[in-house]
């Protein structure tokens, strides 16, 4: 391999190959995960999304132990407000699936911000050495007290037009997702599915519209894939899907042994379980209740969330968030140290 260098606030991290590991929330990035790819000469990212402040906060403890090189991940407000009528019609239709897995729905909404100030406390107190925003942007108050605090602050972003907001905002990274990317789309307008332009095409727009370091992600699978993403203009790729089957990850046994399943078709961005859009492996939830999700995150996570459990718990694929980007095919059973590193060697 040759050898691969990172410029800027990413080399002043301790980054040294420009692959990063990306944030997985609800289960799939963790410690061990995170310190593999600081292993690699990149930097992994602890998910804080849906984890409890406490929660996150041990987990920062437990790689800050081990390695300086390393970064957290936020959900940013504003939430996506759900239409009280359509939320009650959309939990008439899963009624049914509630009562054959005996578990019980919200009746009201639940429009929480995933304890965001809570979060950045934490954060502040902790001085990460790098947080990650996603869907939305913070506030001056909470930019400028990170950066009081030491930290680097990078913004996700779907689009130039986003990656202008965040730079104007004083964000000192822009990390730019693809539509190929698995989960959640980061997009600042999640009323509208983002256009499946390609990569490279994206970084090459942002990178004429701001000047701050670029992150390219979103269905990036090999080595070749990564070295086009830099050419393109990117200082450095990060992955997600690619590292779902890694021992260090946090996938669940129902998500791992969907990835490996030959008979699953190509990858769609549904809203089906968040109200927001989101890539996933098809599966019977999607097929039958795509087309009759309204908009409104977190309110639909948080509707579907028992669905979700119970059916995990039950081992059952067809009704469970199986999150994946368009290269989910090439995701190995490998450590992540070496998975990392074969998506650096050709650069």
């Amino acid at each position: 391999m040759a050898e691969a260098t990172t410029a800027g606030p990413l080399a002043d991290l301790g980054v040294s190959v420009p692959v990063l590991a990306a944030p997985m929330a609800g289960g799939a990035s963790t410690p061990d995960l995170v310190l593999a790819a600081a292993r690699s000469g990149g930097l992994g990212f602890l998910a804080a999304g849906y984890q409890s402040p406490h929660a996150i906060g041990e987990q920062i403890e437990t790689v800050r132990r081990q390695t300086p090189t390393f970064g957290v991940n936020v959900f940013a407000p504003p939430a996506v407000p759900v239409d009280r009528a359509a939320y009650a019609r959309y939990r008439d239709l899963l009624l049914p699936e509630a009562d054959r897995l005996g578990v019980v729905l919200p009746e009201v909404p639940v429009e929480d911000d995933d304890n965001w100030r809570d979060k950045v406390d934490l954060l502040v107190d902790a001085q990460v050495p790098l947080v990650s925003f996603t869907f939305g942007i913070p506030d001056r108050s909470v930019v400028s007290a990170l950066h009081a605090a030491g930290s680097v602050l990078a913004q996700t972003v779907t689009s130039a037009d986003e990656a202008v907001r965040a730079a104007t905002a004083g964000l000192d990274v822009v990390v730019l997702q693809g539509p190929g990317a698995g989960g959640h789309s980061a997009t600042l307008t999640p009323e509208r599915i983002p256009v499946a332009e390609p990569l490279p095409g994206l970084v090459a727009e942002v990178r004429s519209a701001v000047s701050l370091p670029l992150v390219a992600t979103g269905g990036l699978a090999s080595a070749d894939d990564v070295a086009r993403t830099l050419r393109a203009g990117a200082d450095a790729a990060m992955v997600g899907t690619a590292l779902l089957l890694a021992p260090e990850s946090g996938t669940s046994a129902v998500h791992r042994a969907a990835l490996g399943d030959p008979t699953r078709g190509d990858t769609v961005v549904t809203r089906a379980f968040t109200g927001r859009p989101a890539r996933a492996l098809p599966n019977s939830f999607i097929a039958t209740y795509d087309n009759e999700a309204p908009a409104g995150y977190p309110a639909l996570h948080h509707l579907t969330s028992p669905l979700r459990r119970a059916s995990a718990a039950a081992g059952d694929p067809e009704r469970v968030h199986l999150w994946a980007g368009t290269g989910y095919r090439e995701a190995a059973d490998q450590p992540a140290e070496t998975i990392l590193r074969r998506l650096a060697e050709a650069l």
